[in-house]
């Protein structure tokens, strides 16, 4: 199967939506939470995003936040888990966001999951709690660096 990975466009963002609310974990207790007008502000005002297509389809997306410094979106449908989607969009937005600032990058993800596992095997540092129960991930430039080298 071709995995495609692109820069984000404003057409992408209503199957960017059926991505996100296609997820097991991490589900949002309410959809409309996040709107397409959310969705293109943060991909084109706040930071940028990218896509993966397989089969003329997005089946995951990342967005870097620029203006909170944050990993704002990554998710990758269920049908394509664990064939190396994530690791892509990751690293392509780490790579991004670290060449345009030395700033840490923070996420929050909820404990026990899956997301967890894959940021904490990804060199994120745990530095306390986010939200509602939700972990909170720090990631600093040169922590990155050494990873890439």
């Amino acid at each position: 199967m071709d995995i495609l990975i692109r820069e984000a466009r404003p057409e992408d963002i209503p199957q960017i939506q059926i991505v996100r609310n296609a997820v097991k974990e991490n589900i949002l207790s309410d959809p409309s939470l996040v709107s397409d007008a959310d969705c293109e502000e943060f991909l084109f005002e706040r930071g940028k995003g990218w896509v993966s297509e397989a089969e003329s389809r997005i089946v995951g997306f990342s967005i870097a936040d620029l203006r909170e410094n944050n990993i704002w979106a990554l998710f990758v449908h269920p049908d394509f888990e664990d064939i190396g989607i994530g690791r892509k969009l990751h690293d392509i937005m780490l790579n991004w966001y670290f060449g345009q600032t030395k700033e840490k990058m923070w996420l929050g993800t909820s404990p026990d999951t899956r997301a967890e596992i894959f940021y904490r095997k990804s060199g994120w540092k745990e530095t306390g709690t986010h939200g509602k129960g939700e972990i909170k991930f720090e990631m600093t430039y040169n922590n990155w660096k050494s990873r890439k080298s």
